[in-house]
């Protein structure tokens, strides 16, 4: 039992298409900045244009997103931290969901072969160059502040390209499968009215 037990979990663990982030030299000023937007802990209470929108957006994502996640306040919980996040990061928060089907399969335990962690598959050197040694990858906000604190640093150092930006986040720059992967996701499953990044064709 216990051998079957192991080998589904090594077939589930092998659905993400995880990369790896590069390490790469950060100025000083650039460290401080990233660190500074680690470090808020303000509630996430995610923005809508109304309660109608509120109602309605975390009804339809909650859908979308029960076969993956069935307990269904964890599910609101993980939209709406997901909302806030993207946002706080001026980021599509549908970006971000097809980001994390792609990377961890919504799968919050989630460890690549290169050994990114949690929803959106943080590599762990960020931890000690932006942040603080008892952070945790796998906890819900601490994961999604720092994946989409990257990918805004990213998407700034690209000049706002995505499909570069993407490839940076993955590890992959220059190789359209992960950006097209990404943009395939966000268009197929979690488009939701007009898309804030346009993504390279």
């Amino acid at each position: 039992m216990r051998l079957i037990l192991f080998w589904l979990a090594g077939v589930w663990a092998g659905l993400a298409y995880a990369g790896a982030q590069k390490y790469e030299p950060l100025a000083a000023s650039v460290q401080a900045a990233l660190h500074a937007a680690i470090a808020d802990r303000a509630a996430p209470e995610p923005k809508f244009a109304s309660l109608e929108e509120k109602i309605d957006w975390l009804t339809e994502m909650s859908r979308r997103l029960a076969r993956r996640m069935p307990d269904r306040e964890a599910r609101l919980e993980f939209l709406k931290t997901v909302r806030y996040e993207a946002q706080r990061a001026g980021l599509d928060p549908q970006l971000v969901l097809g980001l994390i089907e792609v990377e961890s399969g919504f799968r919050k335990y989630a460890v690549s072969t290169a050994g990114a962690r949690g929803y959106m598959q943080v590599m762990p050197f960020w931890v000690g160059l932006i942040g603080n040694p008892e952070h945790n990858l796998f906890h819900l906000r601490t994961n999604l502040r720092y994946g989409c604190t990257i990918l805004r640093y990213y998407l700034d150092i690209e000049n706002g390209d995505l499909f570069r930006a993407l490839g940076r986040y993955n590890g992959s720059l220059g190789r359209p499968a992960y950006p097209n992967m990404v943009r395939a996701a966000w268009e197929k499953h979690w488009s939701w009215g007009p898309r804030l990044i346009q993504a390279r064709r």
